[in-house]
């Protein structure tokens, strides 16, 4: 791998993807965005770049400033905020909460690899930070509807990017990725109920995730973070 591209790289995932990949990968060109609050991280191989991953113009704009890459990651994710909660019945679900959610949590996906098709390289990677939440199959406890609804949605999106791709013969692997429960700010309201030796640091779920990334060559997968497949 000599150049990675890096979404949604200033959160937790995100950026301890970017430090990951600075210490595994030394001599490859890291590019890395951000979209609110620019990271402190610094490194001659790492180039920050703002960016809206929820709008076209200006994921396409970033693709036109960059000739070819390896891997794309998208690590671009919400699950709640100051004012946003995990619904736990049908009458908290709320309108703009829900189109929120699929937008941030599903649109960006869609629209890098709509950007980004030409410029993976052959036997690129394109790896999607998703949940097991968003697993139908796997769903026992219910709730969270609108969290689960748009990474089952994303998991669609990865899907059928991976079965266009290869009729296209594009021969990139596509995958989502089950990061585990990670000591992030995303996780935090929910991590008194997370089972012992559950709760990952960051450095431990980019390092894993990496792995995963690196050694998977079949596409169109759900996997976690130890490399098992997920049922979609």
């Amino acid at each position: 791998m000599e150049k990675a591209l890096i979404v949604g790289a200033n959160g937790g995932i995100g950026l301890a993807l970017v430090s990951a990949l600075l210490e595994t990968y030394p001599q490859a060109d890291i590019i890395a965005t951000w979209h609110r609050t620019p990271p402190k991280l610094q490194a001659p191989k790492l180039r920050w770049v703002q960016l809206d991953a929820t709008s076209a113009d200006a994921v396409t704009a970033l693709s036109s400033e960059i000739e070819s890459i390896d891997w794309l990651i998208n690590a671009v994710g919400m699950l709640h905020d100051d004012t946003i909660k995990p619904e736990k019945q049908l009458k908290q679900i709320d309108a703009a909460t829900f189109l929120q959610l699929m937008t941030l949590n599903t649109l960006p996906t869609l629209l890098l690899a709509q950007a980004f098709e030409r410029q993976i390289n052959k036997g690129g990677k394109f790896a999607v930070i998703s949940a097991r939440v968003g697993s139908i199959e796997d769903n026992r406890l219910g709730g969270w509807y609108s969290y689960r609804c748009s990474k089952a949605a994303l998991n669609m999106a990865v899907k059928n990017i991976s079965i266009e791709w290869q009729r296209k013969q594009r021969e990139v692997c596509v995958l989502a990725l089950h990061p585990g429960t990670t000591d992030t700010a995303l996780s935090a309201p929910f991590q008194p109920n997370v089972p012992a030796g559950k709760l990952f640091t960051p450095e431990f779920t980019a390092n894993a995730l990496l792995e995963v990334i690196r050694t998977s060559n079949t596409t169109g997968q759900f996997l976690a973070y130890d490399g098992s497949v997920i049922a979609w």
